[in-house]
């Protein structure tokens, strides 16, 4: 039997399910391995055993992610949007999640959740006016979830990032109008970003890294990992410099977040494709993405909680929100927003009506990259990206 007859036939299982509409689980799989790649620190790498790749990853080893903010579905991708390079362009090159949700209201649980999986508390909900501590008020409950309230979670608390250095695999996020690298209020100190100004719109509730103490109570680790948007565009010159995972954070200008912008510029969808015609054509053109790189981008929540508060998935509230209210607030999500997928992995303009939110990319993730899912990342049917995503027949390759 030839080495493509047998890898045909372990695909079966998915292809049969993808051919009847169903969700692929990681049990439908089996594993294979990735490599880290890029420049940063890979200090501390262990050699432990990893979980196998499932059969349906392809084997991309730089991800890219942007969110924007506070765009529903229909109001990034429908008829009549504001950003017709988003939704225009850029959409035909890749697959559609038209049915990706937020996981909460407001924002800043959203980002929380993509690096995290911890679900909203009463703090993190209101978007931390103040930058305090994480106070504990029992044991930890399942899945992974820190029991109490607060905005920095203590370093027990799991996170993607870490995750990542201690196999050895490379990460940054890049933060439009970050003044300094790892920028934060002093712990016990109210937040001044919550809003721009004309000469600064950079946002820390948007900045998920600054969250944990795990990454922020080792300034030159963190220094070297959450820069300037700026840094960004030497850092593509190159598949030596591109990290595994580089996550963008464009400012509350640019993400479509403030109109009129705090400069008096409008605002809201049309700065996001003003951002996107800049930075996605340098992502799409870098040698990592050209090798094998992959695009994600969405929004972190709808326009607000009376507007879409639904969700998917079984999301649950997990165990830090007041009896009678929900994720979002007033329901149980963050609604719909979609998201964008581009690689050479994707079959352009296509589609995925499978539902997705933020738990999913963060559990397809770490099977991209083969790590142990974390949080609410690791419940039980929660979908994760599968040949509807990755539907360009990658393995003929």
């Amino acid at each position: 039997m030839t080495r493509r007859r047998r890898a045909l036939l372990r695909l079966a299982p998915a292809l049969l399910a993808l051919g009847l509409g169903l969700s692929l689980t990681p049990a439908q799989a089996s594993g294979g391995a990735v490599s880290g790649s890029g420049g940063g620190s890979g200090a501390g790498a262990a050699t432990t055993a990893r979980p196998p790749r499932p059969s349906y990853v392809p084997k991309i080893k730089h991800v890219f992610v942007i969110n924007i903010e506070n765009k529903g579905y229909d109001e990034t991708f429908g008829p009549g949007t504001a950003s017709p390079y988003l939704a225009g362009k850029l959409r035909r090159k890749g697959v559609l999640l038209n049915s990706y949700y937020g996981t909460a209201h407001n924002s800043l649980p959203n980002y929380l959740a993509q690096i995290s999986g911890q679900a909203p508390n009463l703090r993190t909900q209101l978007d931390c006016q103040a930058y305090v501590p994480f106070s504990s008020t029992g044991p930890d409950q399942a899945p992974g979830q820190a029991v109490g309230t607060g905005c920095v979670y203590p370093r027990k608390v799991r996170t993607l990032p870490r995750q990542m250095s201690r196999v050895g695999l490379t990460w940054r996020g890049y933060m439009q109008q970050m003044t300094r690298p790892c920028q934060h209020p002093k712990l016990g100190t109210a937040d001044p970003t919550q809003h721009a100004s004309p000469g600064h719109n950079y946002a820390v509730r948007h900045d998920p890294f600054m969250y944990f103490k795990s990454i922020i109570r080792h300034p030159a680790y963190c220094r070297h990992h959450v820069r300037k948007l700026a840094d960004l565009k030497k850092d593509l010159e190159r598949r030596s410099t591109t990290r595994n995972l580089t996550f963008i954070t464009p400012d509350l200008c640019r993400d479509g977040h403030d109109d009129p912008c705090a400069n008096g510029r409008t605002g809201g969808l049309a700065q996001v494709d003003r951002f996107l015609k800049v930075w996605a054509p340098r992502i799409l053109a870098s040698p990592a993405f050209k090798k094998n790189g992959m695009l994600i981008i969405t929004a972190d929540e709808s326009d607000s909680p009376a507007g879409d508060s639904s969700a998917c998935c079984g999301e649950t509230s997990g165990p830090n929100i007041l009896a009678g209210t929900g994720p979002g607030i007033v329901g149980p999500g963050g609604g719909k927003v979609g998201a964008l997928v581009i690689s050479h992995f994707t079959r352009p303009n296509t589609w995925s009506t499978t539902p997705y939110n933020h738990y999913s990319l963060l559990a397809s993730l770490a099977e991209l990259y083969r790590l142990p899912k974390i949080g609410m990342a690791k419940v039980n049917g929660l979908p994760v990206f599968g040949l509807d995503v990755y539907n360009n027949g990658w393995w003929n390759r």
